[in-house]
C-alpha cells in the first residue's frame, strides 16, 4: 500500500510539473507561420546590407531583379530558434546561353557569415530550368557566447541570394525571386548561462529618396526589426522547470527507496510472555 501511495505521487508531481513545462514553452515569443506576422511580405530586395528588406518569420517576401543583381533581406532571430531561410528563383523563359549558379549567404548582426547546418545552400540550373530553389538552415540560436566563438546569437540575420556562375550573355535577364524564413523553436535544451545586454540589431535602413534633405525618411531605427512579442533573450527557459522536475523525482524516489529499506536488518519483534 505504502509503495502505491508513493508510485503514485509521483507521477502526480511529473505531471503536474510537466505541464508547467510544456506552458512556458507555449509562453515564450516565438512567431510561426501562423502568427499574424505571416502571409504576404514585403514586394522588394534590399541591395546592400544597409537597404535589406526586413522579413518577419513566417512571412513571404518577393522582388523581381535582374540577373546579377545582390537580393538583401533581414530577419529577427530570437534565442532558442533553429531557421531556415528558403529562396526560390523564377528563371526568365527566354532562351539562356547555358547553366547557372544561385547561392544563398546568411551574415549575423555583426555581418559575421553563419555556416548552414544543412540545405542546398548553393544550387545549379540547367540552361532549360524554370525554377531554382536553394536554403540554409542555422544552428540554434544561443542567448550568449565566448568572445572567440562564431556561435549564432540574438538579432538581425542578413540574407544574400544572387547568381555565382553564368554565362556572360546571360547577364541582365529578369527573374523573379521569393524568400521566406521559417523559424523553429528548439526550447530549453540549448538553453546557456549567461545573456547578452541587447540583441545584435544594428540600425536598418530602407530604400528612400535620394537626396540628403529628406535621406532620414528611408531609416529605420534598431527597433524596428524586431519578432512578434519582443526580444526573449535572457529570459528564463523551459530548463529550469525540467530541472525541478528532476529533482522532485529524485525526491520521491529517495523517499520510496528508504521505506522499502528502513526495516531491514533489525531482530524480530518476540511477544511477551513467549
Amino acid at each position: 500500500m505504502r509503495t502505491r501511495t508513493f508510485l503514485t505521487a509521483a507521477l502526480l508531481a511529473g505531471a503536474a510539473l510537466s505541464g508547467a513545462a510544456g506552458t512556458a514553452v507555449a509562453d515564450s515569443p516565438s512567431p510561426s507561420p501562423g502568427s499574424s506576422g505571416s502571409g504576404a511580405g514585403p514586394t522588394e530586395a534590399g541591395t546592400s546590407f544597409r537597404t535589406a528588406t526586413p522579413v518577419q518569420p513566417g512571412q513571404r517576401a518577393t522582388a523581381g531583379a535582374s540577373t546579377g543583381d545582390y537580393l538583401y533581406w533581414v530577419v529577427p532571430v530570437d534565442t532558442g530558434q533553429r531557421a531556415t531561410m528558403k529562396a526560390k528563383v523564377t528563371l526568365p523563359k527566354a532562351a539562356r546561353h547555358g547553366a547557372s549558379t544561385w547561392q544563398i549567404d546568411v551574415y549575423d548582426g555583426l555581418r559575421r557569415r553563419q555556416a548552414c547546418a544543412y540545405g542546398a545552400q548553393t544550387r545549379a540550373a540547367a540552361a532549360d530550368a524554370a525554377s531554382v530553389e536553394v536554403s540554409c538552415t542555422l544552428r540554434t540560436v544561443r542567448s550568449w557566447a565566448e568572445q572567440w566563438s562564431n556561435d549564432p546569437l540574438p538579432g538581425a540575420y542578413y540574407v544574400r541570394l544572387t547568381v555565382t556562375g553564368l554565362p556572360q550573355d546571360d547577364l541582365g535577364l529578369p527573374v523573379r525571386a521569393a524568400f521566406e524564413p521559417v523559424v523553429d523553436q528548439a526550447g530549453g535544451a540549448y538553453a546557456v548561462d549567461g545573456k547578452l545586454s541587447a540583441p545584435l540589431v544594428p540600425g536598418v535602413a530602407t530604400a528612400g529618396p535620394k537626396d540628403d534633405k529628406n535621406a532620414s525618411a528611408g531609416k529605420r531605427s534598431a527597433g524596428a526589426l524586431e519578432p512578434e512579442g519582443g526580444w526573449s533573450s535572457g529570459r528564463w527557459s523551459d530548463r529550469w522547470v525540467w530541472t525541478a522536475v528532476g529533482g522532485v523525482l529524485a525526491a520521491l524516489a529517495g523517499v520510496f527507496g528508504y521505506s522499502l529499506t528502513r526495516g531491514a536488518g533489525r531482530p524480530p519483534r518476540v511477544p511477551p510472555g513467549a
